[in-house]
C-alpha cells in the first residue's frame, strides 16, 4: 500500500496532463518515466532491507529483547556459549511477540499519505485549470473568418466549413495584464503574448484546419472532450499576417499588430546640465528625475563619478545610490527626488561630480539619462577653455597676496570661538593692515601715489611735504586723521607755473597704459579691498570675506584680459615635387586586389507593383488575362502584405481583393470588376510620388506688355 497509493495518484496526474492535448504529450512522457524510475528505486530499497537497522529498531521498541537482536544476524559457529544462549532467548521472545502483535515494526504511513494527497491535489488543480481555460475559451466572442465562396456541384455533399472561431490572448507576465479575447480577427497584442485559436467545424475533413502564420504552418489539434473542435497556439514576437486553411480553401488575410516593449524614458528635471556651486551657496544639489515606462518600473539608481584633483593628479571614483524606494508597486510613471550632498561624496573646492540616472522596467529593459556636471567653484583658480589650451602660468607674483589674505581670514573665522576678544581684534587688525599694503601696491600700479586717494576719490596733493605727511599717517594706520595742507599763495603760483613742464605721474587717469575696461575693473578691485580693510580693522572678518573673494575674482578676470597668445612654431615639411617624383615607382611585382562578392539585388516593391498595375489597367479595359498574370499578381501581393503589416486598415482590404482576383485567374474565371479599382488604388500607393516636371511660366499678356512699356 505504501507504493500502490502514490503510484495510482501519479497515474491520475499523468492522465489529466495527457488529456490537455498533444502539446502536453512530451512533458507527460518525461514525468511518467521519472516517476517510474523513482518507483523502481523505492521497490529495490524494499527488496533489500537494512537488517542491522531493523535490529536496532527492535531493540529500541522492545526492551525485553535486552538489546540482543543483533545476535540473530550472526552465524551460530561464531557465537560463544553465552551468546548462543542469549540468541536462543531472543528467538523465543520474538516468537512470543509475533503471536501477540503483528507486525512487529510500525509502518510509516505519514509520508505515503502526504505524497498521495499532494498528487491528488495536483490532479485536481490541473483539472480545474483545464475547465477554467475551456470556460474562458467558450466565453470568448465567436469571430467570423471569411472564406471565398465556392458553391458545391450538383449531387455532391456540402464541403465542411468553419462554424466559429475564438481567439484568446494571454499577455506575458511583465505586462501584468489579464487574459483577454480578441473582438476582431485582426487584433493587437503585446510582444511575447501567447495567442490561442479555437475553431469549431461543421464536420470532420480529411485534414484538420491549419494556421498559416507568416511563413509558418501550424496544424490545429483536436480538443479532448469536444467534438469537431480544434485549437492551435503560438507565441508572437513580431507583427505578422495570418489566415486559416481548411478543406482546401484559404481564408482572407488578417493582421496581428505586435506592440514591442518600449524601453523606459529618463528625464532629469533639475538641475541643469551644468551647475556651479559658488562661494556662499550650500554644497548640495537637489536632483529631480521623471521616469516613464509602458508597463512598469522596477529599479532606478543614480551613478555619480567624483573627480578630485587637477591635471595628472586627478582621481576618479564612482558612487552608486539606489533610488528604487520610490518604485514600490512597479508604477508606470514616477518622479524621484534625491539630494546630492557634495561633502558626503568627498568633494572639496575645485572638485567635480558627473552623474546620470539609470532605470530598469519589469522586462529588464534599461535606459539612462545624459551625464550632468556639478562643479564646486575653486576660489584659487579661475580657469577657462582658453587657459586650459594655452597651458601657461596663470598666477603672477603680485597676485598671490590676496589669496593669502583670504586664507588668513578663513583660518581666523575657524578659530574664532576659542579666541579672546582682544586677540581676535588684534589678528583681524593685522590682516587688515596686510590688505592695506596690497591695496597700496595696486594703487601704485594704477598711478595713485597717495594713500588717501587709493580706493576712494582722488585727492590732489598740494606739495611734497603734504604728501609725505599723509604717507606717514597712513603707515601708522590713522586713516581718519589728515593734516591740513600748509599752502601759501607763492607756492600755489609756483605750482601753476611749473605744471606745463613737469610729468604728472601722480595722476591716476594718465599714469598708465591700461585699457579703460581693465582700469574700471581695477578701480572696483581697489574699492573692494577698501571695504574689506574697513571691516577687518573694525573686527568683522566674516563681513570682509565676500569683498575679498570678489576682489580676487576680478583680479583673475583682469589677468585673462591682459594675456597675449603666441602661436607655437613647429616643423613644416617641404613641398612635395609632384611633377618629378609622382608615379615614378616600379610596379613590376605589384598586382591588383580582386574581390568577388555575390550581392543580391535589392528587392524593391516598385517593380512588381508597376507590373501588376499594368495588368489591372489592362483588365479594366476588357482585355483577356494572360497566363502569367496570376504569378505577377502574387509577387505584387507579397509587397502589399508587407505594407499591410504596418497599415492594415489601408492595405488589408486591397490584399484580400488581390487574392480573390488571383484565385479567379488561376481557375480560368473572369476577373471581378468590383475589385479592380480597390487593387489599383493600393498599387498606386506603393509607387513613389512622381517628380513634378518643370513648367514654363506663361508670359505676360499684350495688355501687360503695353503697360510695362509705358512705365519705361
Amino acid at each position: 500500500m505504501q507504493v500502490l497509493l502514490p503510484a495510482l495518484a501519479g497515474l491520475l496526474v499523468l492522465g489529466v496532463v495527457w488529456q490537455r492535448g498533444t502539446n502536453w504529450h512530451t512533458p507527460t512522457l518525461v514525468l511518467g518515466l521519472s516517476g517510474l524510475t523513482l518507483l523502481l528505486w523505492y521497490l529495490f530499497r524494499l527488496w533489500q532491507p537494512d537488517l542491522a537497522h531493523t535490529a536496532r529498531q527492535l531493540n529500541r521498541l522492545y526492551p525485553e529483547l535486552e538489546d540482543s537482536a543483533g545476535l540473530l544476524l550472526r552465524q551460530p559457529d561464531e557465537l560463544s556459549l553465552l551468546e548462543s544462549l542469549q540468541q536462543q532467548h531472543v528467538i523465543n521472545r520474538l516468537a512470543v511477540l509475533s503471536a501477540d502483535q503483528l507486525p512487529l515494526l510500525p509502518v510509516a504511513w505519514r509520508p505515503t499519505i502526504l505524497l498521495t494527497a499532494g498528487l491528488l491535489l495536483m490532479a485536481g488543480g490541473l483539472s480545474l485549470w483545464k475547465s477554467t481555460s475551456s470556460i474562458r475559451s467558450e466565453a470568448a466572442p465567436a469571430l467570423a473568418i471569411r472564406f471565398p465562396e465556392s458553391p458545391a456541384a450538383a449531387g455532391q455533399p456540402t464541403a465542411p466549413r468553419l462554424l466559429d472561431t475564438r481567439i484568446l490572448i494571454s499577455p506575458p507576465a511583465y505586462t501584468r495584464q489579464a487574459t483577454s479575447a480578441a473582438s476582431q480577427p485582426s487584433f493587437r497584442c503585446p510582444e511575447g503574448s501567447l495567442v490561442r485559436w479555437t475553431v469549431r467545424v461543421s464536420r470532420a475533413a480529411k485534414q484538420p484546419p491549419q494556421l498559416i502564420l507568416g511563413k509558418q504552418t501550424l496544424p490545429f489539434r483536436p480538443v479532448a472532450g469536444q467534438a469537431n473542435t480544434f485549437t492551435a497556439q503560438a507565441t508572437l514576437t513580431s507583427s505578422v499576417l495570418y489566415h486559416l486553411r481548411f478543406a482546401g480553401q484559404n481564408s482572407d488575410d488578417y493582421a496581428i499588430n505586435v506592440q514591442p516593449d518600449q524601453a523606459p524614458t529618463v528625464r532629469i528635471q533639475t538641475p541643469k546640465p551644468y551647475t556651479l556651486v559658488e562661494f556662499g551657496m550650500k554644497p548640495q544639489v537637489p536632483v529631480r528625475v521623471l521616469l516613464q515606462d509602458d508597463y512598469g518600473l522596477t529599479r532606478a539608481r543614480l551613478v555619480a563619478t567624483v573627480a578630485q584633483g587637477q591635471g595628472e593628479a586627478v582621481k576618479f571614483r564612482e558612487v552608486a545610490t539606489e533610488l528604487s524606494g520610490g518604485l514600490r508597486g512597479q508604477p508606470a510613471q514616477a518622479t524621484l527626488a534625491h539630494l546630492l550632498r557634495l561633502p558626503q561624496l568627498g568633494l572639496t573646492y575645485g572638485d567635480e561630480v558627473y552623474f546620470y540616472v539609470q532605470t530598469w522596467d519589469n522586462h529588464q529593459r534599461t535606459a539612462r539619462s545624459d551625464s550632468y556636471l556639478v562643479q564646486w567653484e575653486d576660489t584659487t583658480v579661475d580657469d577657462s577653455g582658453t587657459d586650459m589650451a594655452l597651458g601657461v602660468n596663470m598666477v603672477p607674483a603680485y597676485f598671490r597676496s590676496q589669496r593669502q589674505i583670504i586664507i588668513d581670514t578663513e583660518k581666523l573665522l575657524s578659530e574664532k570661538r576659542g579666541l579672546p576678544q582682544a586677540t581676535l581684534l588684534e589678528r583681524s587688525n593685522t590682516i587688515g593692515y596686510d590688505q592695506k599694503v596690497l591695496r597700496l601696491r595696486y594703487g601704485q600700479f594704477m598711478g595713485e601715489e597717495f594713500s588717501e586717494s587709493i580706493g576712494d576719490a582722488p585727492v590732489q596733493a598740494d606739495s611734497a611735504g603734504s604728501a609725505e605727511k599723509h604717507e606717514g599717517a597712513e603707515e601708522h594706520g590713522h586713516h581718519d586723521e589728515h593734516a591740513a595742507p600748509a599752502t601759501s599763495d607763492a607756492a600755489g603760483d609756483a605750482a601753476r607755473l611749473m605744471e606745463p613742464y613737469v610729468h604728472a605721474h601722480d595722476d591716476a587717469e594718465t599714469a598708465d597704459f591700461l585699457e579703460p575696461a581693465v582700469k574700471a575693473k581695477l578701480s572696483i578691485v581697489l574699492s573692494q579691498m577698501w571695504e574689506a580693510e574697513l571691516r577687518l580693522r573694525t573686527g568683522q572678518p566674516a563681513a570682509a570675506l565676500p569683498f575679498e573673494y570678489k576682489a580676487l575674482r576680478l583680479l583673475k578676470q583682469v589677468q585673462q584680459q591682459t594675456r597675449a597668445y603666441v602661436k607655437k612654431s613647429g616643423f613644416e615639411p617641404p613641398v612635395f615635387p609632384e611633377a618629378t617624383l609622382r608615379l615614378t615607382g616600379e610596379l613590376g611585382n605589384a598586382s591588383g586586389v580582386a574581390i568577388q562578392r555575390n550581392v543580391p539585388a535589392p528587392t524593391s516593391p516598385q517593380k512588381p507593383a508597376q507590373a501588376a498595375l499594368a495588368i489591372v489597367q489592362r483588365l479594366q479595359q476588357g482585355a483577356a488575362p494572360a497566363a502569367t498574370d496570376a504569378l505577377v499578381l502574387e509577387q505584387a501581393g507579397q509587397a502589399l502584405a508587407q505594407k499591410a503589416l504596418n497599415q492594415p486598415g489601408t492595405y488589408l482590404g486591397a490584399l484580400r481583393e488581390l487574392r480573390t482576383l488571383t484565385g479567379r485567374l488561376r481557375a480560368k474565371q473572369p476577373p471581378c470588376r468590383s475589385c479592380l479599382p480597390v487593387i489599383e488604388r493600393a498599387l498606386l500607393r506603393l509607387l513613389p510620388a512622381a517628380r513634378p516636371a518643370p513648367v514654363r511660366q506663361p508670359g505676360p499678356g499684350r495688355l501687360s506688355q503695353r503697360y510695362f512699356q509705358e512705365l519705361r
